[in-house]
């Protein structure tokens, strides 16, 4: 008998370590382009997830988990196609966190993983075209789309007593889609867009763009563009002139970036980007600083949920195949199910593989509206002796 037991075990190992396999998840970001100073923090948060899997041995009989990250550029389609096309032909990863910026993330969710079959979720891509594009069921955000985010960003404003404000946005399916929301949402409320034009990023001197935006008026510009790229440009050149000295900031301005290139000469301005308050924001940022890395930095706790869900759905299908695996993920997402915080994904795991349900809530309180549309929650800040300041959520 204690050999048949032996014999058994054994068995059990062998075929537990047969079934084993190192599944490759990619990293589709701008670690150079417009938000290349947002990118490191959150492929840190999308390694934390996976590395937090990989150590527990508890997915898919044992399976590790290897990150491969690649540069999308963020605003060059053509780059980021052949970077993700390399992540899944050529790497043969299960899964992509990511694209970073709208355009090329509906680029090569179009050219290279759908038609590939491939799940993608991005921590950052926000623009209203993502939430109707044929996805196959392949694509997920755990950030909100701009129509949300327009409305909360004309809230604030209105709330400030301003009722007319120009409009700056970079010159791309981000920019476009979110200058569109917040002027439809603040016109409603009674506001005035006095202006709403495009600027291009990269260039060196934004002047003739503030001029123009200076004659038409406003008591505040919006400056729906890129922080390490136009946006600040426009800024910059706002602040020489004195065409304007109250900036309203969105999610593609916000971040540390911004208060080391202006200081106290934002002070008064303020704005919103995507942001979940308590303890799975808490624990994530503590669980971040232990890691060596700031995890409140803008879009990086997004980026550990996009990680968690694709990993957590493999194991509640069985399979690391996303053509089976993407059909759990709004499950993992939302109710019913034991809440999941980060720092559990191997309590979800061990639920997942027993046979039970899990509602992961993560690090962005994380709830999917269909079609794989995070329902989000804004973090609205303020600029103040040259700090930025939390003001509440949304």
């Amino acid at each position: 008998m204690k050999k048949l037991l032996l014999a058994t075990a054994a068995g059990a190992l062998i075929a537990g370590a047969a079934g084993a396999e190192d599944i490759k998840m990619g990293m589709s970001l701008g670690f150079t382009g417009p938000l290349e100073s947002m990118a490191p923090a959150m492929r840190d948060g999308a390694q934390l997830a996976m590395k937090e899997v990989s150590d527990s041995g508890l997915l898919l009989d044992g399976s590790t988990v290897t990150p491969v990250e690649g540069d999308s550029t963020c605003a060059d389609a053509a780059a980021a196609t052949a970077t993700v096309e390399r992540l899944i032909t050529a790497e043969g990863v299960k899964g992509i966190v990511g694209g970073m910026c709208s355009g090329e993330t509906i680029a090569t969710l179009e050219n290279v993983a759908k038609p590939n079959g491939v799940v993608m979720i991005s921590p950052s891509a926000t623009s209203p075209a993502l939430s109707t594009i044929d996805d196959n069921g392949l694509f997920f955000r755990t950030s909100p789309s701009d129509a949300r985010q327009g409305e909360v960003m004309a809230n604030i404003i209105m709330e400030k007593g301003i009722d007319t404000v120009a409009v700056t946005y970079t010159n791309n399916d981000y920019g476009k889609g979110l200058a569109d929301s917040f002027q439809a949402a603040f016109e409603e409320k009674g506001g005035t867009v006095t202006v709403s034009s495009a600027h291009d990023d990269g260039k060196a001197d934004y002047s003739a763009e503030v001029a123009a935006l200076a004659s038409a008026g406003g008591d505040a510009l919006v400056v729906a563009g890129y922080v390490d790229q136009g946006g600040s440009g426009v800024v910059r050149a706002a602040l020489d002139t004195g065409a304007f000295d109250t900036f309203v900031f969105p999610d593609g301005m916000i971040g540390n970036a911004l208060v080391e290139n202006f200081g106290s000469e934002i002070d008064g301005s303020f704005g919103q980007n995507p942001a979940a308050e308590g303890e799975g924001r808490d624990k994530y940022i503590e669980m971040a600083k232990e890691a060596g890395f700031d995890g409140s930095n803008v879009f990086s706790a997004e980026s550990y949920d996009a990680a968690a869900l694709m990993l957590l759905a493999m194991a509640a299908a069985g399979s690391s195949d996303p053509g089976v695996y993407k059909d759990k993920i709004m499950d993992i997402a939302n109710e019913p199910g034991e809440k999941i915080m980060p720092g559990e994904l191997a309590k979800a795991i061990e639920i997942l593989n027993d046979g039970g349900e899990v509602d992961y809530v993560g690090a962005t309180s994380v709830e999917f509206i269909e079609p794989g549309e995070s329902a989000g929650v804004y973090r609205e800040v303020s600029f103040n002796n040259g700090e930025m300041e939390i003001v509440g959520y949304r």
